[in-house]
C-alpha cells in the first residue's frame, strides 16, 4: 500500500500524482545535469574519445579545419571591402565575418587546435598518467601541424589562383599585415584572451545545444573585435603574407606563430582549464549523501 492509499486517496488519483511526481523528478534531474561536476565529466569523456581516435582521422580532420578556418579571414575581407570605410559601426560588423570559419569548424566537429587545449587536457588532469599525457601531446602535435598545413594550403590557393576575387586582395593584405605585425611579446599577451575565450566556448557548448550557433558567433566575434590573436586563423594570414612575399616564413614563425601559440595555450590550458578543474575537483571524489 502506497502512502497515498493509506491516506484514503483513490488509486487512480494516487497513480496520476505518482506519475506527476516522476515527471517533476525527471525535470529536476534534467536541470541538474549541467552542474559543473557533470559538465566537467561530459567534456572529459569527449576528450578521452578524441585521444583514442586513429591518427589518420586526426590528420584529415585537422587539415579540413585548417582550410575551413580560412572562411574567417575571407568573411572579414568581404565585409571590409564592401562596408563603408568611414562608418563608425563598420569595424564591429566587419568582425562578424571572423565567426564564419569557427562556425564551420566547430559545428562540423573538425579538429581545431585551440579546442583541444581544454577538451583533451581534462583527462590528463583527472587521471595524470604518463600514457595519457603522451597521448595528449601526440594529438596536440598532429592537430596543430595539420591545421597549419591546411591554412597554408588554402592561402596558397587564394594567392596563386583566381579563386579569390582581385577586389578582396587589399583587404586580405591589410588584415594579414595587421595580424602578423605585432611585436612577439604583444602577440603573446593578445593570444591569452583568445585562448580563454575559445576554452570558455568549449565549456559552454554542452549545456546550450540549441543555441550553439549564437554562442560560437558571439564569442568568436569577440576575438576579432577585441583584436586578439588566434594561432590557426592567424596561420591563414601568415601563409598569405609568405606567399605574397611580404613576410619570410621563418620570420613569421618566430615573431607570430610561436608567441601566439604560447599565448593560446596559456589562456586555454593553464588559466581556464585549471580554473575549471579547481571548481569541481573537490566534488569529483565526493561520495553522494
Amino acid at each position: 500500500m502506497t502512502p497515498r492509499q493509506s491516506l484514503g486517496l483513490d488509486p487512480r488519483t494516487a497513480k496520476q500524482e505518482h506519475a506527476e511526481e516522476q515527471r517533476e523528478e525527471e525535470a529536476i534531474e534534467d536541470a541538474g545535469k549541467l552542474a559543473p561536476k557533470l559538465l566537467f565529466e561530459v567534456i572529459r569523456r569527449d576528450g578521452e574519445e578524441e585521444l583514442t581516435r586513429p591518427l589518420r582521422s586526426l590528420v584529415y580532420s585537422g587539415l579540413a579545419a585548417g582550410m575551413m578556418i580560412s572562411m574567417s579571414v575571407l568573411g572579414e575581407a568581404v565585409f571590409r571591402t564592401y562596408l563603408p570605410a568611414d562608418a563608425s559601426w563598420s569595424y564591429l560588423v566587419e568582425n562578424l565575418g571572423y565567426s564564419l570559419g569557427f562556425l564551420v569548424v566547430i559545428l562540423g566537429r573538425m579538429q581545431l587546435f585551440t579546442e583541444n587545449t581544454i577538451t583533451t587536457v581534462l583527462p590528463v588532469i583527472a587521471k595524470p598518467t604518463r600514457r595519457i599525457f603522451m597521448a595528449m601531446l601526440r594529438l596536440w602535435a598532429l592537430v596543430l601541424v595539420a591545421n597549419v598545413v591546411g591554412a597554408f594550403a588554402v592561402s596558397a590557393l587564394y594567392a596563386y589562383t583566381p579563386a579569390l576575387p582581385a577586389d578582396l586582395y587589399p583587404a586580405f593584405d591589410s588584415l594579414s599585415a595587421h595580424a602578423t605585425g605585432f611585436a612577439p611579446s604583444e602577440a603573446f599577451f593578445r593570444a591569452i584572451p583568445a585562448g580563454v575565450i575559445v576554452a570558455a566556448l568549449v565549456w559552454m557548448l554542452p549545456q546550450r545545444s540549441g543555441g550553439a550557433f549564437a554562442i560560437i558567433m558571439v564569442f568568436t566575434w569577440l576575438i576579432a573585435a577585441g583584436d586578439f590573436t588566434h594561432v590557426v586563423a592567424g596561420s591563414v594570414e601568415w601563409g598569405w603574407m609568405v606567399w605574397r612575399d611580404q613576410l619570410g616564413f621563418f620570420e613569421g614563425f618566430v615573431t607570430f606563430f610561436l608567441p601566439v601559440l604560447a599565448g593560446n595555450i596559456v589562456g586555454g590550458t593553464v588559466i581556464f582549464t585549471l580554473l575549471a578543474h579547481g571548481q569541481v575537483k573537490d566534488e569529483l571524489h565526493r561520495r553522494p549523501i
